[in-house]
């Protein structure tokens, strides 16, 4: 188009002249483009990005096209003579991107021509049969131009890549193996730098164990991870110098867009991890922000040794072992020694110490969990890793108001898929709301599945899964279930949320229970899978059956003191007093009064609604439950099982019942409906 070749900007017609001077060069590029007008890169995105809403690369394949679509009008060029001439060495490609701008071939544009002329040099004796085909004519041509009108928005409507990228684990090209944390430290670094670029989404650690031995090609991995970016390295560490080589690759395509070769002393270590990081933002036009920039540009410490301490700890950190902790800590504390106001190896320690207690009954690290934390965040509140370790000491004291607030500011410096997954468990075990249960599942999947090993991307479609099935989704859920699994056949978790998964299509309680006893034998110490069972059995009126299980759970939780599944207390106590065991029965309901007098949940008033039914109070036990029946975000298996529990159908003699249930559940349909429109835009369903 002619107004799209001769713009009323000055820079933009600077920059037209300057690709059509290069037009058949089909090498010449964004770099090529930014060193002729003197800008960065990343200047030029902006102003180009400013001025036409398109990014450089896009900009300048439309100068490319438009120029070809002048030129096609030379009836002595062929359609693949005008793409060669115009930069395109692909006749297909040409083509393709030649339909997607205009809505049409090259060769169509020639039919158009044609169309055009046929009423020309017809004869005056004619005239009807002129009309006629003028008539014709205009017809087709009126059908192209509105297809062309329909195809072209529909690609304006097109959104560009989404700027997702996953790494590749960098391959250590040394023979010593010793070297090799210095090569995964760099990768992180680097991964790290560019997560602080918002319009990126970047994982926090690439590990892709499931891919290690596994040849797949960069396609196959996109449709596996949903990615359409990925980096490659190499290196190795050569006396007092780094050599690390680099290449981005666009997955839908399989085209390497970019490749360097860095050769650096090991005092530039800093500079290398910020040239590659925005060498790579460069590369996939990516705007960064001058936040960004400070942010990236910033050093973690100024002594070298420090540094080479807390790469060894990451090394051991992320081997996830109590003796690969214990290490770790040992580790980041001579980086400390070395360098006592670098803030990283305080934020680890802290995160180290959590996870040393995270299984024990008697946890004794809380105060060196809150010290190392506050002591991160004095000397650096700008990184995330400072207020993960705070976030991490109230989830260790069970304030989850306070970690939800700290892991929120983690985000703002880093959307890492790690800090999603925890508010994930939050949001589904401590302060049940599905719809932030949901919302984080999806956002710790889109962020951090490429980056995470096997074991920990099984557990990411897990959550993902679970909160699909708790907001009603079940297709989708299983669908994600099903993936974990992939990721890991052994996660005894997704194995028995299938279990449920598959019972919502036809509640055959009786299949469920086999299945999920089979389930057991693969670790017969699972509490939660016991109780699991007993559930089933209790629902299925079996209470005999129910005591079975219930009782090995009772007496592990009492022999270990665990404050676990307070919530089942009240079925446990219905379970003994249909065998006639009534005196303990009641020790079991008064507990789970306790528990109810102290639930700050949406289901506080479902469990007096429980304990009334129990204790023969139906007309307060409907009030309970018609005041249940009001609240937003309760969870489908809830929906499931109401009218099917044997305590709530005590109160089904009630002539407000049947009325109150439907409520409940029209209510959480009408939440599932409205969640529908949120899934659809994250493409989800």
């Amino acid at each position: 188009m002619i107004s799209f070749l001769r713009p009323n900007d000055k820079f933009l017609r600077q920059l037209i002249a300057i690709i059509e001077e290069n037009l058949s060069d089909e090498q010449f590029g964004v770099p090529e483009l930014a060193d002729r007008v003197s800008m960065s890169r990343s200047n030029l995105l902006r102003k180009v990005k400013k001025l036409t809403d398109v990014s450089v690369s896009v900009f300048i394949r439309k100068v490319r096209l438009h120029r070809a679509k002048e030129m096609l009008g030379n009836d002595t060029l062929t359609a693949s003579e005008v793409g060669y001439r115009v930069g395109f060495s692909s006749t297909s490609y040409f083509t393709k991107c030649y339909r997607e701008e205009f809505g049409y071939t090259p060769g169509e544009h020639k039919n158009q021509d044609s169309l055009i002329s046929l009423s020309i040099n017809k004869d005056a004796s004619h005239k009807r049969q002129w009309s006629k085909w003028v008539a014709i004519a205009t017809f087709v041509l009126v059908f192209v131009v509105i297809v062309s009108y329909l195809l072209r928005n529909e690609n304006l409507s097109r959104q560009p890549l989404d700027k997702s990228i996953a790494v590749l684990p960098f391959k250590n090209d040394s023979n010593d193996s010793a070297n090799v944390y210095i090569i995964n430290g760099l990768m992180e670094a680097i991964l790290n730098n560019l997560q602080k670029v918002k319009e990126l989404k970047v994982t926090s650690r690439t590990t892709m164990e499931r891919y290690r031995n596994i040849p797949k090609t960069i396609r196959e991995l996109s449709d596996d991870l949903e990615v359409n970016y990925f980096v490659e390295g190499s290196g190795q560490k050569i006396g007092d110098e780094i050599v690390l080589t680099v290449q981005l690759i666009e997955a839908p395509t399989d085209k390497h867009l970019w490749s360097k070769s860095y050769r650096r002393k090991v005092g530039d270590i800093f500079q290398l991890q910020m040239d590659v990081a925005k060498n790579i933002a460069e590369e996939i036009e990516v705007v960064i922000t001058p936040e960004e920039q400070k942010r990236i540009e910033k050093k973690p410490t100024k002594n070298l040794i420090a540094y080479d301490y807390y790469l060894q700890g990451l090394e051991f950190t992320h081997d996830e072992t109590g003796k690969g902790l214990v290490k770790a800590i040992e580790l980041y504390k001579k980086a400390i020694k070395e360098d006592s106001v670098f803030a990283q190896p305080y934020a680890y320690i802290a995160i180290c110490y959590y996870y040393l207690d995270i299984y024990q009954i008697d946890k004794k690290y809380a105060e060196e969990i809150n010290t190392y934390a506050d002591k991160a965040l004095l000397l650096d509140s700008d990184i995330a890793e400072s207020y993960i370790a705070k976030a991490l000491f109230y989830m260790h004291d069970a304030q989850y108001p306070l970690a939800i607030q700290y892991f929120e500011k983690a985000l703002t410096y880093s959307n890492s898929g790690w800090i999603h997954n925890f508010l994930s468990d939050i949001y589904t075990s401590y302060i049940p709301n599905t719809q932030k249960y949901l919302m984080h599942a999806l956002r710790g999947i889109k962020t951090s599945v490429a980056s995470q090993d096997s074991i920990t991307a099984s557990y990411s479609y897990l959550h993902l899964s679970n909160a699909l099935a708790q907001t009603g989704f079940i297709k989708e859920s299983e669908k994600y279930v099903l993936k974990s699994l992939e990721y890991n056949s052994q996660n005894l978790y997704s194995q028995y949320l299938y279990v449920y998964i598959k019972l919502v299509k036809n509640f055959d309680l009786k299949e469920a229970k086999s299945e999920l006893i089979s389930i057991l034998q693969n670790d017969t110490t699972r509490l939660d899978i016991i109780q699991e069972i007993a559930k089933v059995c209790y629902t299925m009126e079996d209470y005999t059956e129910a005591w079975e299980y219930y009782e090995k759970f009772t007496i592990a939780r009492e022999k270990y003191q665990l404050d676990i599944y307070r919530g089942e207390d009240i079925k446990i106590g219905f379970v003994l007093d249909q065998l006639n065991r009534h005196k303990e029965a009641l020790a079991y309901y008064e507990n789970y009064k306790q528990s109810a007098d102290k639930d700050e949940s949406i289901y506080k008033e479902l469990m007096y609604a429980a304990y009334n039914a129990v204790n023969g109070n139906i007309n307060e036990g409907i009030v309970h439950l018609k005041t249940f029946s009001n609240k937003k975000g309760y969870l489908y298996w809830v929906v499931l099982f109401l009218d099917k529990d044997p305590i709530l159908l005590k109160l089904s003699s009630h002539p407000d019942y049947k009325s109150t249930i439907q409520q409940i559940s029209d209510n959480f349909w009408a939440e599932h409906r409205e969640t529908a429109k949120m899934l659809r835009e994250e493409g989800v369903i």
